[in-house]
């Protein structure tokens, strides 16, 4: 192919100068994912595709559950559905004897179309439609009580069937100097979460039976789940003395964090905090707070920290420019549109091509007529040309359930399984598919 003409430009390069944090800025190129050779993925499933390694997620589930196993004798993990809900990776984390969480209608019917047992199913979320609510629970899912309307309505739906249902309690409460989330559940510092218990065990067709917390996305500080866990083992002795409650379930919800670096930030990805630490500090209370033969099942809800680091994804230089102030910039095939996060966290971007060591500062665009169409709005990478390809990662959690049709179809998703076997998990879409809904009014 004929190269375009650019006008030469002086610009300032490094070759792997070491930062103030004392490694180098040089991303060494790769060119296989899993084993599997890029440019064969490119050539039977095209550009941009989605990557998931079926290895990483089983490692990653492994490392949780080694690291609370062997600290707490009854742990339960349940895949949150929100961070990524393509039936293969469900799948995949229920063949590894995960449950199932919640948080719509939507996904508790995907979950039972998964042939999930209702029992494993936990229904979280502010928002439980009445229809949504009454097949949970007449399936015997474990539903945790947000708000006081929904005791209200779960009374109702338990004089309809004639049964009195087991359900949890979502607690919120301030951490200190950590941003509080109150929006979910019921707050422990006010006392509306004791409200609410006395109120359901009043009503007698409500069994409280556990509690439940989520006290935020990507915590880099394990010790605030040790404030958390110590709050929600105070209530749970409380409302034993005062209702004679025996919580059966004590759920942490999810928040780890995974090696993917927060946007403004200075800490890389090695600053991640082990599983073992999170472990440590919810572990250690749980085992000095209740007698042995009464433990409560410990649940955890993790997400990101399972998914995000299976997946990758695969792009292609669509074109570049140099922009008025002389940065030079690449346009991608893929942008916000299946990088959503890229608002809020700095992907790694590795070259599949080596190109060399001279390193420039770069904008990454995507292929949207959008001006906020910014992957990463500073990178320092080789001279990429038009037609390389790249490896984005870790993108595993929330792309493939907040990624949007706009202006572009969304790609294929492949999983690289044992021994490299390749499966496309999730066709590419088409103008078919795309407008299979729609209808054009009689006479229009």
């Amino acid at each position: 192919m004929k190269k375009t003409y650019e006008k030469p430009f002086f610009a300032r390069h490094q070759t792997g100068v070491v930062n103030k944090f004392g490694g180098a800025s040089l991303t060494q190129p790769t060119d296989q994912i899993d084993g599997v050779k890029i440019a064969t993925l490119v050539a039977e499933y095209g550009s941009p595709l989605f990557v998931y390694s079926e290895a990483m997620i089983k490692q990653k589930h492994a490392e949780l559950m080694d690291a609370f196993s062997l600290r707490y004798p009854k742990v339960q993990h349940a895949w949150s559905y929100k961070t990524n809900y393509l039936k293969a990776i469900c799948s995949c984390f229920h063949q590894l004897g995960s449950w199932a969480e919640v948080v719509s209608s939507m996904e508790y019917e995907m979950a039972k179309r998964l042939g999930t047992n209702p029992a494993h199913i936990i229904f979280n979320g502010p928002s439980k439609p009445y229809h949504a609510l009454k097949s949970a629970l007449s399936d015997g899912a474990m539903v945790n009580i947000d708000n006081m309307e929904e005791i209200y309505e779960i009374e109702k739906i338990a004089s309809e069937c004639n049964i009195t249902v087991a359900c949890g309690i979502r607690l919120n409460m301030s951490l200190g100097t950590y941003v509080s989330w109150d929006r979910f559940g019921l707050s422990l510092d006010s006392g509306h979460a004791y409200q609410a218990v006395k109120r359901a065990v009043a009503g007698r067709k409500i069994k409280i039976t556990g509690l439940h917390t989520h006290i935020g996305t990507f915590i880099m500080d394990p010790e605030l789940y040790r404030i958390a866990v110590r709050k929600v083992i105070e209530f749970a002795h409380l409302i034993k003395k005062d209702f004679g409650i025996q919580i059966q379930t004590i759920n942490m919800g999810g928040g780890f964090a995974s090696k993917i670096k927060l946007k403004g930030s200075y800490l890389s990805a090695d600053s991640v905090p082990r599983f073992d630490r999170y472990a440590e500090a919810i572990c250690e209370e749980l085992l000095s707070a209740f007698p042995s033969e009464a433990l409560p099942l410990l649940i955890l809800e993790s997400g990101r920290a399972m998914i995000d680091e299976a997946g990758s994804l695969i792009a292609t230089v669509s074109a570049t420019k140099r922009l008025g102030d002389g940065t030079r910039s690449l346009v991608m095939d893929a942008g916000v549109n299946l990088l959503f996060t890229s608002f809020w966290y700095d992907f790694e971007m590795v070259p599949v091509i080596d190109r060399g060591s001279a390193l420039e500062d770069h904008i990454i665009y995507g292929p949207l007529c959008m001006q906020i169409d910014v992957i990463m709005p500073t990178l320092k990478i080789p001279y990429l040309e038009k037609g390389d390809q790249v490896v984005i990662r870790p993108v595993g959690a929330y792309n493939n359930t907040q990624w949007m049709q706009f202006i572009q179809y969304r790609p294929n998703v492949v999983m690289i399984g044992k021994n490299g076997k390749i499966s496309l998990i999730r066709k590419a879409e088409d103008l078919d598919y795309l407008q299979s809904l729609e209808q054009i009014p009689e006479g229009g």
